[in-house]
């Protein structure tokens, strides 16, 4: 059974109806609609921690879609679901897949930072402080361009920035 006739709370159920009508009524040819279906899907299943099925739906809408911004929503999506199982690496991969097809995604840009100054973190814990400091580097950097295309986010990454001396950015706010 499609998740979408599985949602159980009226919000939910609102939802599931709106989009099945938008996706109807959507000047585009069917296997857009295929992609939108399962990317809708995903997000669903994502929202309920349902993280196998969500990538499942994921990897279909993938096959089905050809718009390159759909896409990098999707695979940050995905980049999200490895995020949050702790597989950095591969949630690292995803988000430059994403950038790569939209390099105007900020929150892309913010999470690779997010999972670099974590690492840098984790490296300094175990007494690697040039190892530390690099990684730190690399996630200013991903801060930077994220603060670039949207500067009234990502408060405490600019404080960061500031406090850390990375930051050469005259005006943040």
């Amino acid at each position: 059974m499609p998740r979408t006739q599985r949602n159980d709370n009226f919000i939910d159920k609102s939802f599931t109806v709106m989009a099945d009508l938008i996706l109807k009524m959507l000047p585009t040819n069917q296997q857009a609609k295929e992609a939108f279906a399962y990317y809708r899907d995903g997000m669903s299943a994502q929202a309920d921690g349902e993280y196998a099925e969500a990538l499942e739906n994921y990897q279909e809408a993938l096959k089905l879609e050809n718009d390159s911004n759909d896409r990098s929503y999707i695979l940050y999506n995905m980049g999200l679901i490895y995020a949050s199982n702790g597989e950095h690496e591969k949630a690292l991969e995803f988000y430059h897949e994403a950038i790569d097809l939209n390099p105007k995604m900020p929150q892309a840009l913010n999470n690779i930072a997010v999972i670099y100054h974590y690492q840098g973190e984790r490296a300094k814990e175990a007494g690697n402080e040039d190892e530390g400091e690099a990684l730190f580097d690399r996630a200013a950097e991903y801060w930077k361009q994220a603060i670039r295309i949207a500067p009234n986010n990502y408060i405490e990454a600019q404080n960061w920035l500031k406090t850390s001396g990375r930051s050469e950015m005259d005006v943040f706010f």
